[in-house]
């Protein structure tokens, strides 16, 4: 008689050919051997001869591969279910029938939970195909880990181990109303139950498969059925967690990741009945966990977007994505220390949404920084011995510039210290120096024209222009990007020490002022020459 199982693999299947094989093969290929394992797949219907696969597999493998047919329910939960009803082994993992396992995975995730006492082990998961799977949670071993203070809610897809016992004990079973999202709510109650939680990482265990014809059930649902998913697993999670820290730190995930792909580029694009019901589900769901803590700890990016969505904006809302979709970030409002986005809405009695939903906190913002500065023109302007570069730019800021400073590097910037985009400075970093004047016009076309006068010294040097800026408390440096414009003539300057200073891009696109002495011979008749030419262009 055969012995109780260690494992019991189960795969919901429908329709996945070809990729059904290379799963079924991935798991009689297991180095935990064919004694100590049982899978029970069920086939969900198919039409592409996945189920005659099957078969195929239960009638070599008679006493590892049962294989159950059932009409298609729409979703994975109904099989996962059905076949948890008749696993028999110690531990219970579930896989997608497109995707596949590394030969050692099911062996060292085994291991780990009997060394441990896990009831849920986390074997090391990467994509493939294109496919994004998160990799945070996989920085290591980890024999003891928490839902609360790790990476672990960003993985709650159901391809784990879980002891069976603890499955039975609380009778943990997917939903089977929810076409994605479903093993959402058996994770996260599996975890939140659990004794310990393990973490296998030096081990790559499970390969997850984007299809090519992306035909995976949750790249085919549409926003609604996203909408409802989502409801329904932050609705069972609130009746898990109670109201605190613990709780937000589960929902952030669902905020900065399944909420925040309902509120994309293609939200204007959706019909207005379809923006009006997203727009009020993700308000409320805004209103009801939405907290303050979440809040300050969101990037004013998808901040606003969610305060829009509570304040029922709909208008604003689409308006707010089309723009930054078609034109980048918005200005930045200037106001003493304080930062402020200039969405739409910002300051609006009609949409009512406090200043804090439209606050730069402290965020990275070097790429909006950067990528809203442009240059608008560079001149040379002398008078008598003394040189100046005149700058002029356009930032991505409105209001209080009495703190911005467009000056040369204060020290040579070798190119590979030259990065793209803006940078923070250091706390303890000096403050940049102020040379010559910047003004400021008035805000327009999205931004602060500001006019630098650089004095230039006679000396050797090449260095980048730079804005630097003050943002939310911290100050930004940002490469001046040439985008194209047309550079001045080099210009000769000095009479008793001539210098050339020439103005140029280097090869991160970036704006570089070079000057140099001029050395000439005293005499000669090509010194003479030179200095009758210099003398002619002065007049």
């Amino acid at each position: 008689m055969r012995r109780e199982p260690d494992v019991t693999v189960v795969v919901a299947v429908y329709n996945t050919m070809p990729y059904l094989t290379e799963c079924l093969d991935s798991l009689i290929r297991q180095s935990i051997g064919l004694e100590r394992l049982e899978v029970v797949a069920v086939d969900d219907g198919s039409t592409d001869g996945s189920g005659t696969e099957l078969d195929r597999y239960a009638e070599r493998y008679p006493d590892v591969v049962k294989v159950l047919h059932q009409p298609n329910s729409g979703g994975p939960a109904a099989p996962s279910n059905r076949a948890l009803d008749v696993a028999t082994g110690r531990f219970v993992y579930f896989i997608g029938a497109d995707d596949h396992l590394g030969e050692e995975a099911l062996e060292r995730m085994v291991s780990a939970a009997d060394t441990n006492g896990s009831d849920v082990v986390v074997g090391k998961m990467v994509g493939t195909n294109g496919r994004y799977v998160h990799q945070k949670l996989y920085d290591g071993n980890h024999p003891d880990v928490s839902l609360y203070d790790s990476a672990l809610p960003f993985t709650l897809a159901n391809t784990k181990l879980f002891r069976r016992e603890l499955v039975e004990k609380h009778s943990l079973r997917f939903p089977e109303d929810m076409p994605v999202g479903s093993d959402q709510p058996f994770t996260i109650e599996a975890c939140v139950r659990a004794r310990r939680i393990s973490v296998v990482s030096d081990y790559t265990c499970y390969y997850a498969v984007k299809r090519g014809d992306a035909s995976n059930i949750t790249y085919r649902a549409n926003h609604l059925a996203r909408l409802r998913c989502v409801q329904r697993i932050m609705e069972h999670t609130a009746a898990l967690i109670p109201a605190g820290p613990r709780r937000d730190a589960v929902f952030k995930r669902h905020f900065d990741w399944e909420l925040t792909k309902l509120l994309q580029k293609d939200f204007p694009a959706l019909d207005a009945d379809t923006r009006r019901q997203l727009c009020e589900g993700v308000g409320a769901l805004v209103d009801a966990y939405f907290t303050d803590g979440l809040r300050d700890g969101t990037g004013v990016k998808r901040r606003v977007r969610f305060g829009l969505a509570r304040s029922r904006a709909v208008e604003e809302l689409t308006r707010a994505i089309a723009e930054e979709t078609e034109h980048g970030a918005p200005p930045f409002l200037l106001e003493g220390d304080r930062a402020f986005a200039t969405y739409p809405g910002f300051r609006d009695p009609a949409v009512g949404l406090d200043d804090r939903y439209y606050e730069v906190l402290g965020e990275t913002v070097t790429g909006r920084l950067s990528a809203g500065t442009r240059l608008e023109s560079t001149d040379w302007d002398q008078h008598g011995t003394e040189l100046s570069c005149v700058v002029k730019l356009r930032a991505v800021i409105t209001g209080d510039t009495s703190s911005a400073v467009v000056a040369l590097a204060q020290r040579a910037m070798p190119q590979s210290a030259d990065k793209a985009g803006a940078r923070k400075l250091p706390a303890d970093a000096p403050s940049p120096r102020r040379a010559g004047t910047l003004t400021a016009d008035a805000a327009q076309d999205g931004g602060t024209l500001l006019t630098a006068r650089i004095p230039l010294a006679a000396a050797r040097s090449k260095r980048g222009v730079r804005l630097y800026v003050d943002v939310a408390g911290s100050t930004y440096e940002i490469p001046v990007r040439t985008d194209g414009q047309p550079m001045p003539l080099a210009r000769r300057w000095g009479s008793d020490e001539p210098h050339r200073v020439a103005a140029s891009t280097n090869s991160k696109g970036r704006l570089v002022i070079t000057t140099a002495p001029l050395r000439e011979p005293k005499s000669g008749v090509g010194a003479r020459l030179r200095r009758t030419l210099s003398r002619s262009k002065r007049k």
